[in-house]
């Protein structure tokens, strides 16, 4: 048994709890920013919904994750044709980190003692099919920032340099965790987040307290503690494998189309990624919780996290970002 604290042990961060596991439903919701205090849970949350999830079925040894044989890469070495489970993939992406371990690149010691070119992958390969976490995403360098927005709208990687020419799946749910006080985000990756969600410190006592006593209790006996908490992380797990069976069967009225964009409207968002977002959440949260129908107090549980990156900014406005977007509802709720 892993040694991963148990999701349904975080104490509170229930809007970010609830996010992670709306992607999970939905990966096309898009990924979840997480801003605020460090120690408030965020890594921790993301390795722990990964591991409460179902295993997904790949090729044995497949470098890519791929679901048959028909997808293994033809640069892959591995020749075999068994599927086998394993664990829903998790890659941390470090910052300072170099081009060639995102993308991969030639296995210089096989070029070097075999004379052949060889490709080695990087951790876009490895997150294929799973998460790519970035802790601190709004320090990442500028040319990573541009690569991964690259490949997160094709869900492929090219790499075309060094005599080679390699493109694979990398299709993964990007989870961004920083603070907004050591900088801002690219507005362009700022996008790519479906979800964005603000952490804070617990300010009651009695949550402290409760923190100190789970986390003690998992570093004193990590099994016992997750033994105790598995039968919670199996209902999340089958209640996301529920609405995961269900979700396209959800109906969406035209009143609620009409909700989603009058909502936009009023906050003045650009595009149309932000009414897309809020149906897709809304329908996710449906369908988590067990509704057959996308309701207007769906749409008003995930408005906050769906919209409030996506604002532009009012230099006469100092009120904060989900204030502007609890306001909006107001005005169009009348």
């Amino acid at each position: 048994m892993s040694s991963t604290f148990p999701f349904a042990a975080i104490v509170g961060q229930d809007n970010m709890k609830l996010a992670m596991i709306m992607t999970a439903i939905d990966p096309k919701i898009g990924g979840v920013l997480v801003f605020g205090d460090r120690g408030t849970g965020k890594s921790t949350a993301v390795r722990g919904l990964a591991n409460l999830l179902p295993p997904i079925k790949s090729v044995e040894g497949c470098p890519v994750n791929s679901r048959s044989v028909d997808e293994t890469p033809s640069w892959s070495e591995k020749t075999s044709k068994r599927i086998v489970e394993i664990p829903m993939p998790v890659v941390d992406l470090p910052l300072g980190i170099g081009t060639d371990r995102v993308t991969g690149a030639l296995d210089i010691e096989k070029a070097l003692v075999d004379g052949v070119k060889t490709f080695q992958p990087g951790l876009l390969a490895k997150a294929n099919r799973g998460y790519l976490y970035i802790d601190e995403v709004n320090l990442l360098e500028d040319h990573i920032v541009d690569l991964l927005l690259d490949v997160s709208q094709s869900g492929e990687n090219v790499i075309e340099r060094e005599g080679l020419s390699i493109r694979h799946a990398s299709d993964f749910i990007l989870i961004g965790s920083g603070n907004p006080e050591e900088g801002e985000l690219r507005p362009q990756l700022l996008d790519r987040f479906g979800l964005s969600v603000e952490v804070l410190t617990p300010q009651t006592v009695s949550e402290r307290i409760q923190v100190i006593k789970r986390r003690d209790l998992f570093d004193q006996d990590p099994e016992k503690f997750q033994n105790n908490w598995e039968k919670e992380d199996k209902k999340i797990c089958k209640k996301i494998k529920s609405a995961r069976k269900n979700i396209d069967k959800i109906e969406t009225s035209e009143s609620i189309l009409e909700f989603c964009a009058e909502i936009c409207i009023e906050l003045g968002s650009d595009g149309l990624r932000g009414e897309l977002t809020l149906l897709r959440a809304g329908r996710a949260l449906a369908a988590y919780k067990n509704s057959k129908q996308v309701t207007k107090i769906h749409i008003k549980s995930v408005a906050s996290m769906c919209l409030s990156h996506r604002l532009r900014r009012d230099p006469l406005d100092e009120t904060g970002s989900a204030s502007r977007v609890e306001r909006a509802l107001n005005a169009v709720c009348g």
